[in-house]
């Protein structure tokens, strides 16, 4: 990275340049009171190969129906698959969705642990919506990383990592612990709507000052 990046003030901007555009979907939920563990678990899991769009309204319409692990445990799986139509995978969502909502009912008396280790031990948790999870509901310090937040941190030079999983290893060494949760809060719009995948818009960027530009060989 440049010498004279500074994270802190780096995020300073983005915040400033993403506030036109939509919340990530788990903090625009949580913004609407599904702030719950297990809520924004669910959510995070909906979100998987989907996009906030679709997100929002899925998730929205599936608490209108049920909130709890008790109130999920209720529906039969057809009823679950409807609910989250439009998402994608919708009927292997359902059964994870399934699965966390019985463990939460069995194992944890209705309330998901607020730990690492548990939620990730449950099948279809990964890392990532775990650390979201973890980071917005429980206010716990957590880097959750999405491929927006894996392709701008390594654009930038902050870290050079190939998957989603090395980044994460890698920014849990470098971030200061007060900025992990806003990591995905600021890079997963920033990566969305400026630093794109394909023509970021780098002639708009507000950090392009210190962006190494890594991989960068078009841009607007």
């Amino acid at each position: 990275m440049k010498p004279d990046f500074e994270l802190s003030r780096v995020l300073d901007h983005i915040e400033e340049a993403i506030r036109p555009y939509p919340k990530a979907a788990m903090f625009e939920l949580t913004e609407r009171g599904y702030s719950t563990l297990f809520e924004q678990l669910i959510s995070c899991i909906i979100s998987i190969r989907t996009l906030d769009e679709t997100t929002i309204p899925v998730s929205l319409r599936l608490f209108a129906v049920a909130r709890t692990p008790e109130a999920i445990l209720k529906l039969s799986p057809a009823e679950l698959t409807e609910l989250l139509d439009g998402s994608t995978y919708p009927e292997q969502k359902t059964y994870t969705i399934l699965g966390i909502a019985k463990a939460a009912v069995e194992q944890y008396g209705g309330q998901l642990p607020a730990d690492f280790a548990q939620l990730t031990a449950l099948k279809g948790v990964g890392p990532k919506c775990a650390n979201l999870a973890l980071g917005v509901a429980a206010g716990q310090a957590a880097i959750s990383v999405d491929i927006h937040v894996h392709r701008v941190v390594n654009r930038w030079g902050y870290v050079q990592a190939a998957t989603p999983e090395k980044t994460l290893k890698a920014l849990e060494q470098q971030v200061p612990l007060a900025l992990w949760t806003e990591i995905n809060r600021l890079l997963m719009p920033f990566g969305k709507h400026i630093c794109m995948g394909t023509l970021p818009y780098c002639s708009a960027c507000p950090v392009l000052t210190w962006c190494e530009q890594v991989g960068v060989t078009r841009h607007r």
